[in-house]
């Protein structure tokens, strides 16, 4: 287990480091949301491009890792409908559910990339990309159904799906699946010039995951807080693991599917929530205290995993 912790421990440091340079009085403010435009729309998705289009996945079992990601997603999303009523009966407003909701199935993807890249190297991350091509579109779809569905934005679907189709992240995956299954290739000059974009992106990310932590709703979590940290960093992976297992995986396939249940929630759910009506100030709170949470729990999930595994 001290060889994953120590593995995570770098990704974390650069978290710290986040927010201690979101909260410096030398640098202006400002440039936090520029920098997180710049990630969204170029940088992740040049990482994940690049990932996917040069990926070996021969050694992959790649239908059988589609199933357990998608079956994963599926038994989520049946649990956590199956809270509504529970949550309601608590005083839980749908706004808040919502993001029970979203702050139970979404990942951050980056902080798979960046621990799959110290423990596994080139194949664990092609894996995290994998999954995170085969799974960023429904996760997604999901999630902004329940924000339609529970939400105070009354967005309309045509506008939801608008929004699907233009998400670079979902472009980039589409892209690189492409590029690997066909005979074009990159341009070599072209393949470096992303490569340099591309190497950026996971540090990047990591001070951004930083920056926007409020270190106070770590302080002071509630149960609304405290459920969708159990269900994300517990259940999910548990899950995962298990469906792994069921269909026959072992070794690292079945490390990395872990990992990609046991991160965080994303941070751009709290965009999601803050323009559609769901609960931001909660997403927040819930994003702050499962990442603080997970420098804990990812080595013992991925430690779990590892014996399940045969590794």
């Amino acid at each position: 287990m001290i060889p994953i912790f120590e593995s995570i421990l770098p990704i974390f440091l650069i978290v710290l480091l986040g927010i201690a340079l979101k909260r410096a009085p030398f640098i202006d403010q400002s440039v936090w949301p520029g920098l997180e435009t710049l990630g969204y729309y170029l940088l992740f998705p040049s990482l994940l491009f690049l990932t996917l289009a040069t990926a070996d996945f021969s050694g992959i079992e790649l239908g059988t890792v589609a199933l357990v990601s998608f079956g994963a997603v599926a038994i989520m999303t049946v649990l956590l409908l199956a809270l509504h009523p529970i949550a309601r009966a608590k005083g839980m407003s749908n706004a808040s559910f919502t993001t029970l909701f979203q702050t139970s199935s979404r990942w951050n993807g980056f902080i798979a990339l960046a621990i799959a890249e110290k423990l596994t190297g080139a194949s664990g991350m092609a894996l995290v990309a994998l999954v995170l091509a085969l799974i960023v579109i429904p996760l997604n779809f999901i999630n902004v159904i329940m924000l339609v569905w529970y939400g105070t934005g009354g967005r309309s679907m045509a506008t939801l799906a608008k929004r699907i189709a233009g998400n670079p992240l979902i472009l980039g995956c589409l892209a690189g699946i492409f590029v690997n299954a066909s005979s074009i290739g990159i341009y070599p000059p072209a393949e470096q010039a992303i490569d340099l974009i591309a190497r950026s992106a996971l540090g990047l990310g990591m001070l951004m995951v930083g920056a926007g932590l409020k270190l106070t709703d770590a302080l002071r979590p509630g149960l609304a807080v405290l459920t969708p940290v159990v269900l994300k960093l517990l259940l999910f992976p548990a899950v995962m693991v298990a469906l792994a297992l069921g269909f026959g995986l072992t070794g690292e396939t079945v490390l990395i599917l872990a990992l990609c249940a046991a991160v965080p929630t994303a941070m751009n759910g709290y965009l999601l929530a803050r323009q559609m009506g769901g609960d931001a100030p909660l997403y927040a709170a819930v994003a702050t205290v499962q990442t603080v949470a997970s420098f804990v729990t990812i080595p013992a999930v991925m430690w779990a995993a590892g014996l399940a595994g045969g590794l």
